[in-house]
Parts: C-alpha cells; structure tokens; sequence
C-alpha cells in the first residue's frame, strides 16, 4: 500500500478551543485515511481532556517561542490553519526541501467556516509568495463552507454508525445525570446577554427542563446569573421546573454524545456549531463576536443557508446581541424541520477530508 503524504498542520489555541478542536478533527481525519499528521500547537493542555486518546499516525509537537527544527524535515504538505502565521523557520525549510524536489511545495492556508457568498469565490485561490522565507513558494486558500463550490465540512466515515448506535440513557447514567423523562437542553456558550432570560423562560415553563451545562465559561455565566436571580427574586424557581447540570470537560465524542442526548442545543463558535448540525436536533448558534460586527453579517449568511424560520431568526437575534429584546419563545418543532433539511443537503456533498485530499493530488 502506498503511504501517505506528511502533513504539517500548525494552529494555535487562542481562548475558547475552537482552532484546536478542528485542528485535532482534521488532523485524525487526514490520519485515518493513511496521512502522516504532524500537528504543530503552542498549547496542547486542550487534548489532554479533548481527546486523551489520541490518534494513530498524528503526532503532535509544541510551537512555542522560537522554533527549534533538531533534525526535523519538513513535510510534502504545509497547511496553516486560520492564517495562524507559521513560524519563520519552518517556511524556511519547508522552501528548501520545495526547491530542492524541484516543485513549488503546496502551503495551504485553512480559513474559518463561513457561508458567505465571496467563499465560493475565494475557495482554493493561488497566492503567490513574494518575499521572506517562503519567497517562490505559493499559498492556496482553503474555504470551508456548505455548498459543493467551497471546501466542505468536516465529517468522519464513521458518524452515521456511532450516532446509529448511541444510547441516550446509557450515556446520561455515565454522566450520573438522573434522567425522568424531562426536556433536555445543552448549554455551550460564551456570556449571551439574554442567558437570564433563558433561565427564566425555562424556569417559568409548563414542563420540566434539565439543562446540561458544559464546563467553563457557560458554567460560569449560568452560575453567575442563578445568583443574581436569587438575590433579585428568591424563590424563581421554586417549582424546580428548572433543573441544572453541571458537566466535566468533555472529549470530543463525548461532546458529541451531549448533542445527540438532547432535544435543543445552544451551542458557540465554529467547531460545535457542525457537530450540532450532524445531530440534526434543533440548534440555537452564539457566533464569536466581532469588534466591527462582521459576525452578525456571518450570522444572516448561516440563517439563510438554513432556510431558518422567522422565530428562528429572532431567537438568534436576541441571543447574539443584535437586539435589545425580549427572547422570544423557543419552537423546536419548525426548527427541527430546516435542521433536518440542512443536514440531508450537506450528507450528500463530500466531507472536507475527501475534498482537501482530492485538492492536494490536483495541485502537488
């Protein structure tokens, strides 16, 4: 059997885990369809909990302050995650071994998920390298997004089998989530400024809901805004309509398995936001917010793809902070019908492996 080419994947983890998290997807998915990963991050802590596993045939190696090479050859693939900036040195060297073969080596630069229309346009564009280390050399960059016309999404072979045979009770009994038949809503998200909102709304509801709260900044704001309640409003929610749950950090698949379990999911950035849409439950999305506003223009490119209903849309508007309002009530049932549409459309497009492998052997 033919081996595979080596990858150079580098990424570095900013604050909220979303550049690792499709770094790491990538890099397994390229490693499963017999690539050689080296994953270059200048923190790897995340993958100590995100996936402990890890994964045959990535290696991952620690980028930070000054590189040192000792030895190492630069791969047949550079790819540079979300313009991450590659360290000096390594370009250096990955040029060298370029000019040695005789061929231009092919840098590939993995933008951010959007569906925007200058995606299409933009997808798989050449970029020349005028000056510094990579002088010579060209870079490709690579759009995901959820049209035939862009990079894909990534989706591993085997997500229809294990969503096939996951038990929802088995999983919650793991959690040591005491599960009796209430409405189960997932909760990953930044600080929104209707979560108080929500809290009440759920509180306030004819039937009982358990939300899931994952670990970290969404455990904080839900714990922050429970006391404030309090202090405002004992007693909110005294029927216990409301019941929380707070979760540990969790693997990748068990992240997955939190989205499978539940009957709505909010969910933040890019990473979760896929992941919710191959649940094919009802999904609310908290885009990373932008200084200048771009993400609300993000936002309405998503909306519109997904065919979203009218009481889709203004729930996304409150909770992203477009509007100083009400949030409106929560309606599962339309949103189920354009989730469930949206995912069929993107399972009979290519995933983002098969695209980027087929683009790799195109331009090498």
């Amino acid at each position: 059997m033919k081996e595979g080419k080596l990858w150079d994947i580098f990424c570095r983890v900013i604050d909220n885990y979303g550049d690792i998290g499709v770094g790491w997807r990538l890099a397994s998915g390229l490693a499963a369809r017999g690539e050689r990963v080296r994953l270059w991050l200048d923190d790897a802590s995340a993958l100590q909990w995100m996936a402990p596993a890890g994964a045959s045939g990535v290696e991952v190696r620690v980028w930070s302050g000054a590189l040192a090479l000792d030895g190492v050859t630069a791969g047949d693939v550079l790819l540079e995650a979300f313009g991450c900036e590659i360290d000096p040195i390594f370009v250096a060297a990955f040029a060298r071994k370029a000019a040695a073969s005789g061929r231009s080596g092919l840098w590939i630069n993995l933008e951010y998920l959007s569906a925007e229309a200058f995606v299409e346009r933009s997808h798989g564009l050449r970029s020349p390298v005028a000056g510094g280390p990579g002088a010579g050399l060209a870079k490709y960059f690579y759009y995901p997004g959820f049209t035939a016309a862009t990079g894909g999404l990534l989706r591993e072979p085997e997500l229809a089998a294990r969503q096939a045979r996951f038990e929802r009770a088995d999983w919650l009994r793991q959690m040591g989530i005491d599960f009796q038949g209430e409405r189960l809503v997932s909760l990953f998200c930044y600080e929104p400024p209707a979560l108080a909102q929500l809290l009440t709304g759920l509180a306030d509801a004819p039937l009982p809901t358990r939300l899931l709260v994952t670990h970290g900044r969404a455990s904080a704001a839900v714990k922050a805004c429970i006391e404030g309640a309090n202090a405002r409003q004992p007693g909110w929610n005294q029927r216990e309509h409301l019941l929380i749950s707070s979760l540990p950090a969790l693997t990748q698949d068990d992240f997955d398995h939190l989205l499978w379990s539940c009957d709505l999911n909010f969910v933040r950035g890019e990473d979760s936001l896929l992941r919710a849409l191959w649940a094919g439950k009802p999904l609310v999305w908290q885009i990373y917010p932008q200084t200048d506003g771009a993400h609300h223009r993000k936002l309405d490119a998503f909306l519109d793809w997904l065919e979203a209903p009218p009481s889709l849309r203004a729930v996304h508007e409150v909770w992203n902070g477009g509007a100083e309002a009400v949030l409106p009530a929560l309606e599962p049932a339309p949103w189920q019908r354009a989730i469930s549409a949206a995912r069929q459309r993107l399972l009979e497009q290519d995933d983002l492996v098969s695209r980027l492998l087929h683009f790799v052997q195109k331009n090498h």
